[in-house]
């Protein structure tokens, strides 16, 4: 019976793939195949043993390595047995001079690996459509909001391409935390490579270029944790970023608002009692499952400090911690993207909400006008705002109660004024700034 929402509702095959059972098994006996092939090379285990070990890695079965676990309680030593009972003459010679984590750790390094290819090219996805959508929405100007009010004009080209440049950065964090977090070590018991003898340096070294990892600088029993809580921090960001565009698009779809709308089919069902509602479940759904991924970063950062050369209580945190971040960034990170792909724009609402305080966002506009025709930055500030309280108190337009204000008047004639309160007039370098930003973003996405 399946429990976790992640094995019937969340996430998607292929990340699944890689946290699977069966993966991690096979990447167990990558990584004993990796060493047995390095020590061979070395000397240290007979000529043939890695041939044997590495045709009997292929035929190994994690069914068996769990029977054995479950007569001895050791789950790598099950492996290690496994192993050594499919090799033909080369059984004694696996995991010589390694302990557990030599395997354990750097076999969840070849899982980081894989995983974080993945993710990359999601962020990769939600970046292409984002400046997409910036490039093909760089002159729709809308109302600019501060506080949850109407604040002067921007344009949704410049609202994408804030994100865009938000998701560029998390590209540029993932290239320089993957060499700190998809790692491996051959460090024996405690860190000193005492059983590998003089050539424990040459074996570490020899078995990460056979994984194609990175490998560690020094370590004792385990790869040290502040590695992976980077990695997880930078899960974190992402999600965050994710759950920030989410909000956005959530709060503009508002009844009062209805800037945008997520797609919603033919036959889908908005509320099982009001026939009517069009939720925005989608990106309701990221901001729920981005908590999710935020509240690994805790765990992470625990797993630090541990006991000497190492303890056990990372171990079991880490089984839940590291599937769980990665499926959650993985799912939300696509389900953004077809979000964003698919999000409807109702351009008529957006013309009616940049109208809508009849011309009371545009008195920065005003404002700067005067302050540049010789009335000074401050009192030019306070004609405008006691012009705009009265235009509120007496529910008039602000065009009507600047052309009874003598001091504008002797600046601004009505033709210049009704031209400052254009809002599409008013959005200053927005355009640039999008071109500027989809110039320097593009070669990303080849």
């Amino acid at each position: 019976m399946a429990i976790h929402p992640i094995e019937y509702r969340y996430g998607n095959p292929e990340m699944k793939d890689l946290w699977s059972e069966d993966y991690r098994f096979r990447c167990l006996f990558r990584v004993e195949a990796a060493l047995a092939r390095a020590e061979e090379e070395l000397g240290l285990i007979p000529a043939g043993a890695a041939d044997d070990i590495s045709r009997a890695a292929e035929r190994a079965r994690p069914e068996r390595a769990k029977e054995i676990e479950d007569e001895i309680g050791h789950d790598m030593m099950a492996v290690v047995h496994a192993l050594a009972e499919a090799c033909e003459e080369a059984g004694e010679w696996v995991h010589l001079g390694a302990t557990s984590n030599d395997i354990l750790d750097t076999a969840t390094g070849l899982q980081i690996k894989a995983s974080l290819s993945v993710l990359e090219e999601k962020v990769r996805w939600v970046l292409r459509v984002l400046l997409d959508r910036a490039e093909e929405h760089k002159g729709l100007v809308c109302a600019g909001r501060t506080h949850g009010q109407i604040g002067v004009p921007t344009t949704y080209g410049l609202r994408f391409a804030v994100w865009a440049s938000e998701m560029a950065r998390h590209l540029e964090r993932l290239a320089q935390m993957e060499p700190r977090a998809a790692v491996g070590k051959m460090s024996g018991a405690v860190g000193t490579q005492a059983a590998f003898g003089a050539d424990g340096m040459k074996v570490q070294a020899r078995v990460m270029e056979l994984l194609d990892l990175f490998e560690v600088d020094v370590s004792n029993q385990v790869v040290q944790r502040d590695r992976h809580a980077e990695m997880i921090c930078w899960m974190g960001l992402v999600a965050s970023t994710l759950e920030k565009i989410c909000v956005e698009i959530r709060t503009l779809q508002r009844s009062e608002i209805g800037e945008v709308s997520e797609v919603f089919g033919k036959r889908q069902v908005g509320s099982s009692t009001m026939p009517h509602k069009r939720n925005p479940i989608k990106s309701e759904q990221v901001c729920g499952l981005a908590r999710i991924v935020r509240a690994q970063m805790e765990p992470a950062f625990a797993n630090i400090p541990l006991w000497d050369e190492r303890d056990l209580t990372n171990s079991s945190c880490e089984r839940i911690l590291f599937p769980e971040a990665f499926i959650f960034t993985d799912h939300i990170l696509a389900l953004t993207a077809r979000i964003l792909e698919g999000l409807t724009i109702n351009f008529e609402q957006v013309e009616i909400n940049l109208q809508l305080l009849r011309g009371l966002n545009m008195a920065e506009s005003v404002m700067v006008e005067l302050a540049k025709r010789g009335v000074g930055r401050q009192k030019a500030h306070e004609i405008m705002r006691s012009a705009s309280m009265r235009a509120v108190e007496d529910d008039r337009t602000l065009a009507e109660v600047l052309a009874g204000e003598e001091t504008v008047a002797v600046h601004l004639s009505n033709e210049e004024i009704d031209r400052l309160l254009d809002p599409h007039q008013y959005i200053g370098t927005a355009v640039e700034q999008v071109d500027r930003l989809l110039l320097k973003l593009s070669p990303l996405l080849k």
